[in-house]
């Protein structure tokens, strides 16, 4: 069986489509306040930038603060020289302590050492023996505590009532204030008619010492043959 089914006609609605209307444009905002939003926007780094500015335009202008000024670069060659001097030391009670003669003085600021040509000294020990040294040429430092004497070098040591003490080589050490002669060379050294002969000396006025060290040869006066 067939079955059929009718709808009825609907009406025919119109339908118009029409033109399509443009979208509306965007309003451009003004100068002016673009602008103010610019710098809205930009206003934290420009003070930042400022500020380093400023900064460093101080920092370059500002006066700057007195310092110490450098110093000097030490001189190489003598500051002052004397010819035919004399200088001599006293203790604290004015009496004198220290002599030292020469031909030529030199004095060198930078390590602040006395070089003497043709040297003489006399030193006086608190207890009156009086120490005499001589040389073709001295080394000192500047307070003049202690000599070095080279070539041809002496020193003699003499107190009243004892034997003298010659001392001889080409390079001693007289250490004033401490009252000692040093050598690490070969040295001669004559006590009255004694003579010997070491690699090396060192001299203790203060204690009354002397030590001489080998290879050592020591040649004594023969001794006088007693009376039958």
């Amino acid at each position: 069986m067939t079955v059929e089914l009718h709808l009825p006609d609907l009406p025919e609605v119109p339908i118009s489509l029409g033109t399509a209307r443009p979208a509306v444009e965007r309003r451009r905002a003004p100068w002016n306040h673009r602008l103010r939003d610019a710098l809205s926007a930009y206003l934290p780094l420009l003070l930042m930038l400022l500020l380093a500015l400023a900064t460093w335009w101080l920092v370059k202008n500002s006066p700057q603060p007195a310092g110490a000024a450098p110093e000097a670069a030490l001189r190489t060659e003598p500051d002052y020289s004397m010819s035919s001097f004399a200088l001599e030391r006293f203790d604290a009670a004015g009496r004198l302590k220290l002599r030292i003669e020469g031909a030529q003085m030199h004095h060198y600021p930078a390590t602040d050492r006395i070089e003497i040509d043709t040297v003489s000294i006399r030193a006086i020990a608190p207890d009156g023996r009086i120490t005499l040294a001589q040389a073709r040429k001295a080394v000192a430092p500047g307070d003049g505590s202690e000599v070095q004497l080279m070539g041809g070098a002496e020193v003699t040591s003499q107190a009243e009532g004892e034997e003298t003490l010659v001392m001889r080589g080409e390079a001693l050490l007289l250490r004033v204030d401490a009252q000692q002669v040093v050598s690490t060379q070969p040295v001669l050294v004559l006590w009255g008619a004694n003579e010997m002969r070491g690699a090396s000396m060192r001299y203790d006025n203060a204690s009354r010492r002397l030590d001489v060290t080998g290879p050592l040869r020591v040649t004594l006066p023969p001794r006088a043959r007693a009376a039958r």
